[in-house]
Formats: structure tokens, sequence, C-alpha cells
């Protein structure tokens, strides 16, 4: 059986907008269930993502350039995930639980390579 969706009216808005959301997906290169792998578990990637998408607000960057809700698979289960792009996954890393060691190593390599820039 097919499903068709019918729309009575077209709205080129909506039409732009989709189109503006599919090309920012492209950009977005990681998963945030990645993370997963590294040590993080999944209610503590939700937090992360919230702080990380609050820092990007206050910053004044657009948000949808950088995170993207999806669900997606894995271990044949489907859970609710996240597409980002390097600077949503930097700010994600960078806003987790500082307890573990990916964090801190994600901070103290990117605060190296800011100050080894800078002098």
């Amino acid at each position: 059986m097919k499903l068709s969706i019918f729309m009575d009216t077209f709205n080129p808005v909506n039409s732009i907008d989709s189109f503006v959301n599919y090309y920012y997906s492209l950009q977005m290169h990681f998963l945030a269930s990645d993370l997963l792998e590294k040590g993080l578990s999944q209610q503590q990637i939700s937090e992360a993502i919230l702080k990380a998408m609050k820092v990007g607000k206050s910053s004044g960057i657009e948000i949808r350039k950088h995170f993207m809700p999806i669900f997606s698979q894995r271990q044949n289960e489907i859970i609710k995930d996240c597409k980002l792009s390097s600077l949503g996954y930097g700010l994600v890393v960078m806003n987790a639980d500082a307890n573990l060691p990916v964090v801190g190593d994600f901070q103290v390599g990117m605060l190296t390579n800011f100050l080894a820039d800078k002098f």
C-alpha cells in the first residue's frame, strides 16, 4: 500500500524553507548518537544538545544551520537523534558532562589550539 500526502494549496514559502533545511542538512556530517560510542549516555547527549543550542542562540548563530532533530536507527531501535554540523558537534561535546574524558580532552585540545594561534 502506498501512502500519498495531498495538499489542496501550494505554499511557496514552505517549499523554499524545506529546500533551505535540506541544503543545511547536507552540511551536517555528524550524528549526536555517535557520542554514545564515546561514553556519553542518551540523557547526557540530550542535555548537551540543549546547552549547545542555548549557546548558539545567545551567540547569534542560526540554529537550523547546525542542529537538525531526526530519528535514526541504532541496534534495531528507533531513537531521537540530531544531525550536527562541525560547529554543532563541537558545541555539544564542549557542553557535555565534564567528568567524561572525551569532553575534557576536547576542551583542552580546543584551548591548546586556540592559544597556539594567539602566541
